[in-house]
This record gives C-alpha cells, structure tokens and sequence, in this order.
C-alpha cells in the first residue's frame, strides 16, 4: 500500500499533468476511430498513435489485430499495455475503447466535433467522455508512477480496444477468444459508465430484450374496413395487452439496480401507410425489456408469443414475434469481490465519498468479462454526455480519476 507521503506525491505528480491530458485529449479528438458499421475506416490511424504514445512513456505493448477486410488497414486494432509490479501473482487492468460514435448533425454541435475545445472546466468534442476521458486518465496514472520511480503492487495493465461502439466482436470479444490474457484473481475495471458523483460502481447488469413484433392484416380502404383487417388495431392492442400483462408477471423488485424493477417499454413504430383514408395491412412496432436477472428471458418470449396467439384469433391476423436482442444477464461480480473492495477504498479517499455496488440496466462489455468467469466493475465519474451533440468532458473529473486508478495500482487484494 502507498504510504501517506508516496500517495501525495502520486496525487501531486498527476496534478502537474493537467495541460498534457488536455493536449492528448485534443490530439485523439482530431483523429476519429469509427468502425465501420457506422461507415467509417476503423481505429487503425488512432491506435498507431496511441501505440507511440505508450511506449515513450515507458510502457511495453503488444498489438492484438482482429482480422477485417471492411476497413482499409484490414485490421481492428486492440493494444495492451504494461507495466510490471511488484508481484507477478495477478494483475490489474482498466479496460477503456478506441473508437468512437459518429458525431450526428454538425448543425446541433456548437463547437467542431473532432477539434475539441476548452471552456469552462470542460473538453468539448466527440469521444471526449466516451471513452477517452478515462483512456486518458488511465494513462496519466501509469505515467505518474513511472515519472516517480513507483512500483505497483502487482502488474499493471492498459487494454485499448476497437469496436466497443458496435459489438465489441472485433475489441474485447476477440481478445477473449483468441488470446490468454488474463487469469483468475485479475482486478478487472471497465471505466466507460458512471454517475456525476462517482458513487456508482457497476457489478451487475439486466437481461435484454428487444421485441419487433409484425402484424399482417388486409390493406382495404378506409370507408369499408369490412373488406379489410385493420393490423394498426390488432397491433395496438397486442401492444396495450403486453404493457399490461408483462408488468404484471414480471413484478419484482431488486434493490440492487437503479431503477429497481423489470422495465418494459413500447419504443419505435415503423410507418404503416402514408395516407389516412387506408386501412393498413402491416404494422411494426417494438419493446425494448430490460429484465431482472432472476427471470428467464425465455418464458417472457413465450408469454409474449401467448398474447400475440390470443390477439391473431380474435382479431383475424397473423403476428410475428422476433427479437432484434436477446441476452440473458451475465452472472454479476460479488460486491464483496477484491476488486469492488479496492476500489471502493481507492474512491472513498480521493472523493471523499461513500460508493456502493450498482445494477443498471444498460449493457457494458464486463458482461463479456463475467460470462467468461472474471470480476468486473465499471466505474468512472460522468455527467453522462456521451453519444450527444456538444459530447464535454470534465477536466477535474479526468484529472482525479487518474489518482482512483493510481491509487488502486497500490493496494494489496484484500483477503
């Protein structure tokens, strides 16, 4: 453990490079990483960057490429970074991404997109939160304990990887499939979710469900609807039935998570008919079903397709059921677990604040972490601008994250 004189310095150090995180935020800003779903050219020319940048702090790095032939470098990159410890007996990781969302319409942006921008305490510009605020701080933690001549506890490792926005099928995913990286008794940190006060560290996630539900009726015109069958009706009430019936089934609560319940909303509805004297023949709409662990996601299914069957009998249509996602929750990280315990302490004396164990209902990539049978935690303080025009990071935020992460290379595991 750090000793009061050693953890000051460290705090002190990180402190001297608030201009640096500034000027490496601003130089990862103007080189956008979109992947190619979202009709971009990948990460390739800002991981190149970021490589440099680590090893002439004084970091090794390994490249782990996933194969791609969509981008033009036919690669998605994915680095580690490493530092050793004192210990070779685990290591601790913080997880950050490389490639970033598309910026949206400029006209909503008051500021470049990809030439961030200082005001006010802030960093305005795409990516700045979302992720690079903590890839940044991640980086300036490892660098302060270098520049001092500090040994970690145990190793330290930086994972940056590609693909996170979009399935993470070519980043983490492929890591955890292809590579042996990681043991059991790793301390693994995903720094991409928070709150404002940094209170909330993340064990446990809901299931998903995205439910498209199509309802086939007869298009007819709207003066002799007897010559059709109405799918906007059939399809409204199939709607009001499950917003009625599957809250009633799926009532628990779990103090856990924020918010403490099953929650089921009815969200997009695709066009039917562009005019209004025609009875549609198709109708499309969709839940988005973020479900407590403790139900199966299956028999929500079933229920679901249950009332789809009572609504095709009494109305004379034919539904669809199909889902746009589908997974059940990955086991959760114990909130007595060591890596909850370090950081907790690591948050509570640079924050001076009181964290606690949090389920959410987003999906993070630690679910790939705890499916594959490791601890891990997402953490970070946020004021939660990612995916926005106008996307600003908080400086002090940055800033003081790096001292969390510092402070967590310095703690032994407790028992």
């Amino acid at each position: 453990m750090w000793n009061d004189n050693e953890l000051k310095s460290i705090c002190d150090k990180i402190d001297t490079y608030r201009d640096s995180m500034i000027e490496l935020q601003k130089n990862l800003t103007a080189i956008p990483a979109i992947g190619p779903k979202n009709k971009g050219e990948g990460e390739a020319k800002k991981a190149a960057y970021l490589k440099d940048f680590l090893i002439n702090i004084g970091l090794t790095v390994e490249e782990y490429n996933a194969p791609d032939s969509t981008v033009p470098a036919g690669f998605r990159p994915n680095l580690v970074a490493r530092l050793k410890g004192e210990s070779n007996e685990r290591t601790v990781w913080l997880m950050t991404h490389i490639d970033i969302v598309p910026e949206g319409p400029r006209e909503l942006w008051q500021t470049e997109p990809y030439k961030a921008e200082v005001k006010e305490g802030k960093i305005y510009g795409r990516g700045v939160e979302d992720n690079q605020q903590e890839m940044v701080a991640s980086i300036f933690a490892v660098k302060a304990l270098i520049d001092l001549g500090l040994k970690p506890n145990y190793n330290v490792g930086l994972i940056l990887v590609a693909d996170e926005e979009t399935g993470s099928k070519y980043g983490i995913n492929y890591i955890l499939s292809a590579h042996n990286i990681f043991k059991k008794g790793d301390l693994i940190i995903v720094p991409d979710a928070g709150n404002p006060t940094g209170t909330q560290i993340e064990i446990a996630e809901k299931s998903l469900v995205w439910l498209k539900i199509r309802t086939l009726g007869k298009q007819c015109h709207g003066s002799d609807p007897d010559k059709g069958k109405n799918a906007h009706r059939a399809g409204a009430n199939l709607l009001c039935r499950l917003d009625k019936v599957l809250h009633e089934i799926y009532n628990a609560k779990n103090p856990l998570f924020d918010p403490p319940v099953t929650t089921i909303e009815p969200t997009k509805k695709e066009s039917n008919v562009p005019n209004i004297n025609t009875i549609p023949g198709e109708d499309i709409f969709y839940f988005d079903c973020r479900v407590l662990p403790q139900y199966d996601i299956k028999e929500l299914l079933e229920d679901v397709k249950s009332e789809a069957q009572a609504v095709e009998k009494e109305f004379g249509v034919t539904i669809e059921v199909t889902t746009e996602q589908f997974e059940q929750a990955a086991p959760p990280t114990s909130a007595a677990a060591p890596v909850v315990k370090v950081l907790t302490k690591a948050i509570k004396e640079i924050y001076d604040v009181d964290p606690q164990p949090k389920g959410i209902g987003g999906g993070t990539v630690a679910a790939l972490f705890r499916r594959a049978g490791y601890d891990a935690v997402v953490w970070g303080k946020f004021d939660s601008a990612a995916h926005q025009p106008n996307e600003y990071s908080i400086i002090d935020n940055m800033v003081n994250d790096a001292k969390v992460y510092a402070h967590v290379f310095g703690q032994p595991v407790p028992k």
